[in-house]
């Protein structure tokens, strides 16, 4: 028997020493596993390439938009009689579409679903009729922004490559993700947002990591690429966050619910535009026409203010107190030019309702008005595009680390309570906000709001 103990000890005392040296070992085998260090360094070298490849014709072709845009509202700002043309500027771009543009007139939509399905190449020639609808809507005084523009003009440009490169399906989900965070990056300066952009508005409640090196490499390069050239970004401020404690973070989740519902409002709103129009309106100009006309009736009992971009509102917004309901304007003025037909994004008219409703909330909240213009800056458009990340990260870029902390935080609020809605409809949700909802993941977001209808008219 003591044979046998002994022999059994011994057993386990070699047995541990294995164990440990597997333990010091194994990382050093791994490290040295030189196989898969030259597969990554492989694959970081190709999608670094490509990232350049793609980035700086973005980041230029943002460049241009962004000096032509200015160039647009300084020259309608000079002439202001050129609001009375917007009806026929309308119909101008409903006709582009219609005869030239049929097959990529869902615009970032359409970008999504080759995301989500990969099918086919994206034309090129979504750039220059996103560009050129632009710039007229903005000329001739509608209610429009520039991410749309950005991120369109990007995706088409990085797909060109599909074709050359015999680019499989996941290489080519990733370049198109590549050249959305290109574009969004280059338009707005703000390279991390925008590559966190890319990785989170095709999928509602997840993020795919698989994309992150071709997603930040190429939002760095045409950030970079956009500044080499002198692009103009518009500057924001923030005096001073104070430090949160418990009363300021509840204020700051509240503020966020309202911006969450804002948002929702919007997206819901642009949509049934969208949708009435479409239904008794079937032909695009007249359409655009007639959405051009309430415009122009709205400029001429409410002024010029919520116009075009908006900026110079956006930035009174964190200065001095503006009519309340200045965000509920901006609201109907946006949604009628997208609704309508005209073309142009989402996103800067979200900023501008965010920053004016954060204004109007400053007189019963007890936060200061700058900093609730920066929360409802970014927290509008994290509830109506289902990006709290980016839109926190966009705050930390624009205002700083103290006012991002309460930007995410009413990020965060706005995202859970603008429900699954959304200005992207073909957004597909993984994962829903709230276990009662969990039925809705694998659809899109068009697809559970026809059942919600549906189910409403039952």
């Amino acid at each position: 028997m003591s044979e046998i103990s002994r022999s059994s000890r011994t057993e386990r005392s070699r047995q541990l020493l294995l164990d440990w040296m597997r333990f010091f070992f194994e990382p050093l085998r791994r490290f040295f596993d030189l196989e898969e260090k030259l597969h990554l360094l492989r694959y970081s070298i190709r999608w670094i390439l490509l990232s350049i490849v793609v980035g700086i014709p973005v980041g230029l072709a943002s460049s241009f938009f962004l000096y032509s845009l200015d160039l647009m509202t300084k020259t309608r700002e000079a002439f202001p009689f050129l609001i009375l043309l917007l009806p026929a500027a309308g119909a101008a771009v409903a006709y582009l579409y219609h005869r030239w543009g049929s097959s990529v007139e869902r615009g970032n939509n359409l970008i999504l679903e080759e995301i989500h399905d990969p099918k086919k190449v994206i034309p090129l020639r979504m750039a220059p009729l996103v560009l050129a609808g632009t710039l007229l809507t903005h000329l001739f005084g509608g209610s429009a922004g520039r991410e749309g523009t950005a991120v369109q003009m990007g995706a088409s440009i990085a797909d060109q490559l599909t074709p050359f490169l015999r680019f499989k399906a996941e290489d080519r989900r990733l370049i198109l993700i590549a050249g959305m965070s290109a574009g969004f990056a280059s338009v707005f300066g703000t390279p991390l947002a925008g590559a966190v952009f890319g990785l989170e508005v095709y999928f509602l409640g997840r993020v795919e990591y698989r994309a992150i090196l071709p997603s930040f490499a190429s939002a760095v390069v045409a950030h970079l690429a956009a500044l080499a050239v002198g692009t103009p970004h518009t500057h924001y401020h923030v005096d001073h966050a104070p430090l949160m404690d418990g009363w300021l973070a509840l204020y700051a989740f509240a503020a966020g619910i309202c911006f969450g519902l804002a948002g929702w409002f919007f997206a819901s709103l642009t949509h049934q535009i969208k949708k009435l129009m479409g239904r008794y309106i079937t032909n695009p100009p007249l359409r655009a026409a007639i959405g051009g006309l309430i415009v122009v009736a709205g400029v001429g009992l409410l002024g010029t203010d919520y116009i075009g971009l908006g900026i110079p509102v956006i930035l009174k917004s964190f200065e001095q107190e503006l009519p309340p309901l200045a965000f509920l304007a901006k609201t109907v003025f946006t949604a009628v030019t997208l609704g309508s037909g005209f073309r142009g994004g989402e996103v800067t008219p979200l900023f501008f309702i965010g920053s004016t409703l954060g204004n109007a909330l400053s007189s019963v909240l007890p936060l200061p008005m700058d900093l609730l213009a920066a929360m409802g800056f970014v927290a509008v458009f994290a509830g109506a595009a289902n990006t709290p990340l980016a839109c926190t990260l966009m705050a930390v870029e624009l205002f700083g680390a103290e006012a991002g902390l309460y930007a995410g935080l009413a990020s965060v609020a706005a995202y859970v309570f603008s429900g699954h809605s959304g200005i992207y409809a073909s957004q597909i949700v993984i994962e829903a906000k709230g276990s009662r909802y969990k039925h809705e993941a694998g659809h899109s977001l068009s697809q559970i709001g026809q059942r919600f209808r549906s189910k409403k008219n039952q």
